[in-house]
């Protein structure tokens, strides 16, 4: 009866201690890597949670990009139209000064010269590409605008405007569709002509009032998408901090509670030996007697 009872003491403590042990080397792993999930059998169910955040994030790190992507080219269709404004504003200043009966036909040729400088200013702006190439007025087109051998601009683009993807299953558009802009060159064009003729030129200078509001009506569209932009960019942002918050409630350590937890299995586990060598040694002697 006391081998049996001597042999079951030897096996559960030998088994307590090895779970002690497995235990403490746990905690310690934990602590040192602020990780308490490495493994699916660690938590099942936490585990499969922790992918699924973790593909979400990933989702949603590329829609990040796309928009940041697309907030920098609506910024630059916004910086073009802004520098085209200031052109057209200089073109009416012109205009007015062209209109002004005691200007000779020099004076009048030296002003349409300007203005032709103005045309082909307002068409490399218009002419710009974005950060992957595209033209940010070509409407989808492999070019904008193209200007002929007679200073003539004309467009060359597309008709579909450019998107991108923002996630939820959301565009954004990105690019325009310069079919709109064409007036404005006209108008230019027009205006230079009647200032060197000397005919007309006050309601050439008119049209080009019109090409104003018209680009300003442009930038508004724009302004409206990148604010767009902005809310999705904040809601992502809310999201992930929920998200990251969920993952680390899941994967990270508690450090604070994972030493202190150390700390008790440390004991258990020196007390548990303590006693095993005890007992050991006793009924050593005993067999020795």
């Amino acid at each position: 009866m006391d081998r049996v009872s001597t042999s079951q003491f030897y096996s559960r403590s030998l088994t307590q201690m090895s779970g002690l042990n497995v235990q403490a080397d746990k905690l310690q792993t934990q602590i040192s890597t602020n990780k308490k999930l490495t493994v699916a059998s660690d938590d099942a169910a936490g585990f499969t949670r922790l992918a699924t955040l973790k593909r979400d994030a990933s989702a949603d790190k590329a829609a990040k990009g796309n928009l940041d992507l697309a907030a920098g080219i609506l910024a630059q269709s916004d910086t073009a139209l802004a520098g085209i404004t200031d052109q057209l504003q200089r073109a009416k200043e012109l205009a007015v000064q062209a209109n002004s009966g005691t200007l000779t036909a020099d004076q009048r040729a030296t002003i349409a010269g300007q203005l032709d400088g103005i045309l082909q200013d307002v068409a490399s702006l218009a002419n710009q590409t974005d950060a992957r190439g595209v033209p940010i007025f070509g409407g989808g087109g492999d070019a904008a605008f193209a200007t002929d051998g007679n200073g003539r601009v004309t467009y060359v683009g597309g008709t579909k405007p450019g998107v991108i993807p923002t996630g939820n299953d959301t565009t954004v558009q990105v690019t325009e569709d310069g079919t709109t802009l064409q007036a404005m060159f006209d108008t230019l064009s027009a205006l230079s002509t009647a200032v060197k003729s000397g005919k007309g030129i006050g309601e050439a200078g008119d049209q080009v009032t019109t090409a104003i509001d018209t680009v300003s009506g442009m930038r508004g569209s724009i302004g409206a998408r990148a604010m767009r932009l902005d809310m999705e960019m904040e809601r992502l942002s809310d999201v992930g901090v929920g998200r990251e918050e969920a993952r680390s409630a899941i994967e990270d350590t508690d450090v604070t509670a994972a030493i202190t937890e150390l700390q008790k299995t440390l004991t258990i586990l020196s007390a548990t030996q303590a006693s095993f060598s005890k007992l050991t040694s006793l009924n050593l002697f005993q067999q020795l007697r």
